[in-house]
């Protein structure tokens, strides 16, 4: 199984995050999928692997938020994103490429805001109260009267 560096140059993350192309490590190897007569000899599956905390140009917040995001998913410190859904090679690449960015990207994202807690109205309480009570009514006329 040949392994390359060079697939597709550098990966643009986010406007601030530029991974290098020697960060990249590919692999390649057959795949179960679609693909005729080649299924058997062509290696397109494709195995993208990065250690993303080892990244140059990334703060030390940074880091703290991709080790906490993404720490069900790295193996040794290292990132693995595998794509065999097309017939090509250079497509799976290209689609390994794209899923690495996206989960860089969301692992990078900052947090949601945390939710206001509201009171629920005086109407949907009482709403939700006589509904109980209807439901309460029509088990209570189910049981029959003996």
């Amino acid at each position: 199984m040949p392994a390359g560096n060079d697939a597709g140059g550098d990966l643009p993350v986010t406007a601030s995050l530029l991974v290098p192309a020697a960060e990249l490590r590919w692999r390649f190897s057959r795949s179960s999928g679609p693909g005729g007569q080649g299924v058997n000899t062509a290696d397109s599956r494709v195995e993208l692997s990065l250690a993303p905390l080892q990244l140059p140009g990334l703060t030390d917040a940074q880091r703290h938020q991709l080790a906490s995001r993404l720490g069900g998913r790295l193996v040794d410190g290292v990132l693995t994103v595998t794509a065999s859904e097309h017939r090509s090679q250079l497509r799976n690449r290209t689609a390994a490429r794209e899923r690495m960015a996206d989960l860089l990207r969301a692992a990078l994202a900052p947090p949601p805001p945390a939710r206001r807690r509201t009171r629920p109205t005086r109407g949907s309480s009482e709403r939700r109260l006589r509904a109980k009570r209807q439901r309460s009514e029509l088990k209570r006329s189910r049981r029959g009267g003996e």
